[in-house]
């Protein structure tokens, strides 16, 4: 499995100019897919079928649930195209999705037929497990049309999944508060976002907002650190190597310390969950009691579940709601245009009907691609859809994305569940304040020893 899962890792990295070539190409192939809405992959076309499709796209707070609805009506035109075909849908907040449903229904042997997948060390784990089916020859021409874009959900030239969306994390914020505290301009290093931070105190605003009762978003912080403190080489050489003898790691943890001692972060931020609740980290943005939030694309729709769901809710919400690139920081072997990314895609169960690989091509066609960044805001994989994206917001974070030196795929997706998930358990106890920089280090160097 770690020879399997360091391959993946390895693809990752490497891929990643490659995958921003694929999402910023011109050329749109054929503008086909495998599988039209008609399914073509193979399946009978006349034995009844139902497919089980597990996906994150859930309500927010008010009912507003734009990612879920959408898909609701990609399974609908699907059926109304193969009648033969029964599509039963359950949406599962991510956390609860990624890091217990899956894992405990996989191990089970009583998976769903399509489900939610980040590609990298996580899904070299299951694919060397047995639990995904091989779609390289099954899908070879979405795999062509998507290009470089597919290669995260790849292990060994084996595709296993496809990407529905790709991009970069930055920091979300509200220009009304920065206005409010005298901040006229974005922060592009870490001394004037400390700066920011110190003026929005002085207003009475929370600075940041974190989830850190989550992990993962308290995480975050420490792989932006990390991929401006570590050379791209170093982050190579670890994803497939598992070596952290490198003193950046801890200099990562080291320059997360020193920015927690600024106390940038609401109070009770550890206990703080990042999309549930109007207290949670992207509540408080959205309902304007903190300025800012580092996290990916995906939260423009999460911020759109906060309001009542009106087009004049979402528009006004828009007009106050900004992104802008994770500040450079000083003195690190990083390159300081690197970005921290990733995507989201579906896989099959290795025992799924053939009807689970014509509906994921159909995910991915142009047609839906583009109807997905019009009705979610997404930025699709699917080079010819980039035509869809019209939101200035969108546009931002789609130029940051294919103008970045390299995009590192999320350090725990890369690393997989075992050596991932002690170093964000390491990473949390920094926010804690039971840990220290070292003792990550220390973790992903223990829980590489039994991978």
């Amino acid at each position: 499995m770690a020879n399997m899962r360091r391959a993946a890792a390895g693809a990752a990295i490497a891929a990643s100019m490659a995958l921003l070539a694929a999402c910023s190409s011109s050329d749109p192939g054929d503008g086909g897919s495998s599988a039209d809405a008609s399914s073509s992959g193979g399946g009978s076309g006349d034995e009844p079928v139902t497919l089980t499709w597990w996906h994150n796209g859930v309500a927010g707070d008010t009912g507003e649930n734009s990612l879920g609805d959408y898909w609701d009506q990609v399974a609908a035109d699907f059926m109304a195209d193969n009648p033969n075909v029964t599509i039963e849908i359950e949406q599962i907040q991510n956390e609860d999705l990624q890091r217990t449903r899956i894992p405990t229904a996989l191990q089970s042997g009583d998976a769903p037929d399509l489900f939610q997948q980040w590609g990298g060390g996580e899904m070299a784990a299951q694919a060397e497990a047995g639990y995904l089916m091989d779609l390289s020859d099954t899908l070879s021409a979405d795999i062509d049309r998507l290009g470089g874009g597919v290669a995260p959900w790849q292990v060994d030239g084996t595709t296993y999944g496809l990407p529905f969306q790709f991009a970069v994390e930055g920091i979300w914020y509200r220009p009304s508060l920065f206005e409010e505290a005298g901040i006229d301009a974005e922060p592009t290093t870490m001394d004037e976002l400390a700066d920011a931070v110190q003026k929005l105190k002085d207003a009475g605003i929370n600075p940041i907002a974190v989830g850190a009762a989550d992990g993962w978003p308290a995480a975050h912080w420490w792989y932006n650190f990390a991929l401006r403190s570590c050379a791209q080489d170093v982050v190579a050489s670890a994803g497939t190597s598992l070596d952290f003898s490198d003193p950046c790691w801890v200099d990562a943890g080291d320059q997360l310390q020193a920015f927690i001692d600024t106390e940038p972060f609401q109070p009770q931020f550890t206990s703080t969950v990042a999309q549930t609740g109007a207290t949670s980290s992207a509540g408080m943005v959205a309902n304007g009691d903190a300025a800012m939030e580092l996290m990916g694309q995906w939260n423009y729709f999460v911020y759109e579940g906060f309001t009542d769901g009106s087009d004049e809710a979402i528009a006004a919400l828009h007009e106050d709601l900004d992104w802008f690139p994770m500040p450079a920081v000083d003195g690190g072997a990083g390159d300081p245009s690197a970005a921290m990314g990733g995507g989201d895609g579906f896989s099959c169960y290795v025992d799924a009907p053939v009807e689970c690989a014509d509906f994921l091509a159909y995910i991915v066609s142009d047609d839906v691609q583009r109807g997905y960044a019009e009705a979610v805001g997404g930025l699709p994989v699917a080079p010819a859809a980039a035509d869809a994206v019209t939101d200035p917001v969108l546009q931002k974070i789609a130029t940051t994305t294919s103008s970045a030196a390299y995009v590192q795929l999320w350090m725990d997706t890369l690393l997989g569940p075992n050596v991932g998930g002690a170093m964000n358990d390491g990473i949390v106890n920094i926010f804690n304040g039971t840990g220290d920089a070292q003792g990550v280090v220390d973790a992903m160097i223990a829980a590489a020893a039994t991978s």
